[in-house]
């Protein structure tokens, strides 16, 4: 889904956190280019608490933030891990966001993106889905985050 390729990551200064596409020290997840973590697909909260975990440096504040907005915004939301991205969908709709870590930013993907008003300032090659870059600073705009994610869930769905 993501229109470009990560880049390899630094390390970074977690203890315990590996580098991208190196097994991790502790025996936690491998973190893939881009300091992804690579996790295994599941459905439910545990797989992308685990996600969560497992984002390196920054991105992990950033990872906690996001799926804690979405819950509170959306409390019947479905979550799993598919190709080592978290999922948030509505049971019986399909999927209305993910995100991926990249080495400069947290990319999150709206599959309705072009629906949602305003639009996610990122473009992407599929006409509907556009793309909410979270940069290494950590910080965005939450308030139009929760309107994005409000909008979203009241889309229909990808059924990936």
């Amino acid at each position: 889904m993501a229109d470009e390729k990560p880049t390899t990551d630094k390390a970074g200064g977690n203890p315990g956190r590996s580098k991208a596409g190196q097994p991790s020290t502790d025996g936690g997840p491998k973190l893939l280019s881009g300091g992804n973590p690579q996790i295994p697909k599941g459905e439910g909260d545990e797989p992308v608490q685990a996600y969560i975990a497992a984002m390196p440096d920054w991105k992990h504040e950033v990872g906690r933030r996001l799926d804690k907005l979405i819950v509170a915004t959306v409390p019947e939301v479905h979550k799993a891990v598919k190709w080592n991205s978290p999922f948030y969908g509505i049971e019986g709709n399909g999927w209305f966001l993910s995100y991926h870590c990249f080495t400069k930013y947290v990319k999150v993907t709206f599959f309705r993106g072009a629906s949602l008003q305003p639009e996610p300032p990122e473009m992407s090659k599929h006409a509907e889905v556009r793309y909410y870059h979270i940069p290494d600073i950590g910080e965005f705009d939450e308030a139009q985050f929760v309107d994005w994610v409000k909008q979203a869930s009241e889309l229909p769905g990808e059924a990936l």
